[in-house]
């Protein structure tokens, strides 16, 4: 007999990560009794400080962001009803190639084993059962989100423990629709130069690639407003220019490819939990 609760364990790079690619699968499972975990692995250091000023710039203090997003991640973990949030504290690593990347403390310059160690004393703490993480390119090369994928993949290793594992993903097609909506909304969204393009892992896989489709439609507006809790960050959210209806009709759907399971469930699943419950 299961003596605790059907469990979500969500692994991120930066406070903005949960609502962004899980902000629908963490509402709409804690709607339906699940407990989910989050585990938020940076500072968000290196964000946007106030008024917009960017890392490196005359007036950004790293310090004094990173205290400004944790208290957004907070306000988002309350709006999704995250049961539990988990702060690993690395030092924001920024976009590939910055500064930051070497940075001593930086979660990029951790070594993997001690990250890992970290993050497995909250896998026996919560004993998931879906752990969902990035995929090991991080989905679009960011530095944070490949160490998480690699700590991530190292805890499991470490602890033994057989939850089901999910990547966050996009659909091919979507892809080419959020660039339409983009350009829609006056953003820059350019098509990368074919050499350039040739060098790049290409985001998000084939729709026929994708093991899991989960309608969160019924938590778009949860979903944006948990992203909009990230306001110091509101340059970068491009998302929340389009309004809770646009935004619900685009991102209604979450998706994963599973890459552990013990369950037998049959693949395409609309449900993280199928073959648990």
């Amino acid at each position: 007999m299961v003596d605790r609760p059907l469990t979500l364990m969500a692994v991120h790079a930066h406070p903005d990560d949960e609502a962004t690619g899980t902000g629908g699968v963490l509402a709409r499972y804690a709607t339906e009794g699940v407990r989910t975990v989050l585990v938020t692995c940076t500072d968000g250091g290196c964000g946007d400080g106030p008024g917009g000023v960017k890392p490196g710039e005359p007036g950004h203090d790293p310090a004094a962001v990173a205290a400004m997003r944790r208290q957004e991640l907070e306000a988002s973990c309350e709006v999704l009803k995250v049961s539990h949030l988990e702060l690993l504290e690395y030092a924001d690593s920024g976009m590939m190639g910055w500064p930051a990347n070497d940075a001593p403390g930086s979660f990029w310059q951790t070594p993997v084993e001690e990250g890992a160690a970290r993050l497995a004393e909250l896998l026996r703490r919560y004993r998931p059962d879906v752990v969902v993480t990035y995929d090991e390119n991080g989905f679009y090369g960011h530095p944070d989100h490949i160490q998480a994928n690699r700590i991530t993949m190292a805890a499991l290793a470490m602890t033994g423990m057989t939850p089901k594992v999910y990547w966050t993903t996009a659909p091919r097609s979507m892809m080419q629709r959020f660039g339409e909506v983009m350009r829609e909304f006056g953003a820059d969204w350019e098509e990368p130069d074919p050499a350039e393009a040739a060098a790049i892992p290409e985001i998000g896989l084939p729709d026929e690639e994708i093991t899991t489709w989960v309608d969160t439609t019924e938590f778009g507006a949860q979903k944006f407003d948990a992203l909009a809790a990230h306001a110091s960050q509101g340059e970068n959210i491009f998302f929340l220019k389009m309004g809770k209806e646009r935004f619900t009709e685009l991102m209604g759907v979450e998706t994963f490819v599973r890459v552990q399971d013990t369950t037998g469930a049959a693949v395409p699943e609309n449900d993280l939990f199928a073959g648990l419950r």
